[in-house]
């Protein structure tokens, strides 16, 4: 008995993928959850894993192929055992890829994966966002174990398997996947010119960018600060920091923090625009932009108001690491309600950062470089940084900006103010 393996949901907006490389060779025994087959999206890369236990007897997508969410990507023979030889798949006509055109959902016994999936949601009392987040994640309800009232399985219950599932060392770290060939034109001048078409997410990348600055009235305001008090704070603990907690302490804790209060303080800055209306966001939830292994994403950390400097630290770490493996789910990036970009660790010293939507203000950070400075009526070398705040002006006064920025400095500038909220 062939199973069909097919694409799974990765999100609302997600309806195509590209088979990034096949895992399992053809031939091969795989077992229930062993990942198949990488796919790329728009927005993160997704191991594909087996519905089943079986011989993978053909690959119906190849490398590089665009499908189609629910096209049938590879076919399990469940009829074979382990180290039995793989039966050959049927000959077919040279269309395998025909997935292109989306497969009718109607078709009886289409899903054998989905159903029982979706029956088991139902037996257990799932709110409307865990099964959501379940569906979207190719998960059962039986893979989570629940800590809510009576066992219920709660969406962070969701999530933190998810981050544990993508934090084991499934597998090591891909190399950047050959691209295609680039084509290669000599212009009449004799000039070369190198052709490589865009990654799914550098489109993404680019399009929203560009929907940023279309749909916003962005302006970005400037302010200095002395990161004096915070280097020497981070310069006498960080020893014993990294010792109890087991991470380093970095300079986005402490910013992380300062945000957070500013963000308190100046509540339109953690809005969003939604039709007619302001939606003011009542969690604190982080976007950090990081050079992934397939470009810029902005992994999210989560009620950082309610996160130590030890936890913000691990959970940003976490996410980094999984950036640069090309490992992030969905549920990694969704959600952010404001973004730091830093664009300091590659030597920038002034910028003016790009809203990331729906989100209405970004705070880029630049290098720490010693300048002099007037204090207290004398000429001093100091540690100083640039900050821009970039904001919408639709919701945003500038007033409430500078004040924002002014907030941010007082905070680094005093560290002692992050501590007492004030």
């Amino acid at each position: 008995m062939a199973t069909d393996v097919k694409v799974p949901p990765v999100g609302e907006s997600i309806t195509e993928a590209v088979v990034v490389e096949w895992l399992v060779p053809v031939g091969t025994y795989v077992k229930v959850d062993q990942e198949l087959v990488a796919l790329e999206t728009d927005k993160i890369t997704v191991n594909v894993p087996s519905p089943v236990a079986g011989v993978l007897v053909e690959h119906v997508a190849k490398v590089d192929a665009k499908v189609e969410i629910g096209a049938i990507i590879a076919r399990i023979d469940e009829s074979a055992t382990a180290g039995a030889p793989a039966p050959k798949a049927e000959a077919k006509p040279a269309a395998p890829v025909a997935p292109a055109a989306p497969t009718p959902v109607a078709a009886p016994a289409a899903a054998p994966v989905a159903a029982p999936a979706k029956a088991e949601h139902e037996a257990v009392a799932l709110m409307p966002a865990v099964r959501r987040l379940l569906e979207e994640n190719g998960l059962t309800a039986s893979q989570v174990r629940g800590t809510g009232p009576g066992g219920r399985i709660l969406k962070e219950d969701v999530l933190n398997y998810l981050a544990s599932r993508n934090s084991a060392p499934v597998l090591p770290p891909q190399p950047a996947r050959a691209t295609p060939a680039p084509a290669i034109y000599d212009s009449a001048d004799g000039d070369h010119e190198e052709v490589v078409p865009m990654s799914k997410l550098r489109q993404t990348i680019a399009r929203r960018l560009v929907e940023a600055q279309h749909t916003a009235a962005i302006l970005t305001t400037f302010n200095e600060i002395d990161m004096s008090a915070v280097m020497a704070l981070r310069n006498t603990y960080k020893d014993g920091f990294e010792k109890t907690h087991g991470v380093k302490l970095g300079f986005l804790g402490f910013f992380a923090k300062a945000v957070v209060e500013a963000l308190k303080a100046y509540p339109s800055v953690n809005a969003e625009v939604r039709g007619d209306a302001i939606v003011y966001k009542q969690n604190y939830h982080l976007g950090v932009a990081v050079g992934g292994g397939k470009g810029l994403v902005v992994p999210v950390v989560r009620n950082v108001d309610r996160l130590s400097f030890a936890e913000f630290e691990k959970n940003l770490g976490a996410l980094a690491d999984k950036a640069k493996s090309n490992s992030l789910v969905l549920s990694d990036l969704a959600g952010g309600t404001f973004t730091i970009s830093n664009g300091g660790v590659y030597g920038s010293l002034l910028s003016t950062p790009i809203i990331n939507p729906p989100q209405v203000a970004i705070l880029g950070l630049h290098k720490i470089e010693d300048r002099p400075v007037a204090v207290n009526g004398k000429v001093e070398i100091r540690p100083m940084m640039y900050v821009a705040l970039s904001y919408d002006h639709r919701i945003i006064d500038g007033r409430e900006a500078v004040s924002f920025l002014v907030k941010v400095k007082q905070g680094l500038e005093d560290p002692a103010r992050i501590l007492l909220e004030v």
